[in-house]
């Protein structure tokens, strides 16, 4: 079985020029987009449209929003309103990727080209990114993680 090497990146507190050129320099050909809302006017570079476009006129890159690995509503105002504690936070979305079926709803096959996870936190310590690339990763077994 082939190990595939799958990157996660955040867009905040990056420049565009850092965040594409990072993209070119790793040879990713897919970036998935793992935000629950990807039109946000903070966003900046990052808004659907925009992100779209650059990726395919600077880098070559396909776009791909996969809402199945995005954390519900919910979950998300319960963490950044702090009724959540990190671990609360993880436990639930895990809980949310396992009630989903993501291994079995998400085609394995996205991932047979150079891909990226994309959410917003810069650091991926505490970002579902993080999760959902561990939780595909525990049940495919054949993915090596690259956090940029």
């Amino acid at each position: 079985m082939a190990i595939r090497k799958v990157y996660t990146i955040g867009f905040t507190k990056r420049e565009a020029k850092e965040f594409f050129e990072t993209l070119k320099v790793k040879g990713i050909r897919q970036l998935i987009d793992i935000r629950l809302k990807n039109s946000s006017q903070l966003s900046g570079y990052a808004k659907k449209e925009d992100l779209q476009y650059f990726l395919k006129e600077i880098c070559g890159i396909t776009y791909r929003h996969e809402l199945i690995l995005a954390p519900t509503q919910e979950i998300l105002d319960n963490y950044k309103k702090k009724r959540l504690s990190w671990p609360e936070y993880e436990k639930q979305y895990n809980e949310l990727l396992e009630m989903r079926g993501v291994e079995k709803n998400l085609p394995k096959s996205i991932l047979d080209v150079p891909s990226v996870l994309l959410c917003s936190e810069k650091i991926a310590e505490k970002c579902h990114r993080r999760l959902a690339i561990e939780y595909l990763q525990s049940k495919w077994c054949d993915i090596e993680i690259v956090h940029l």
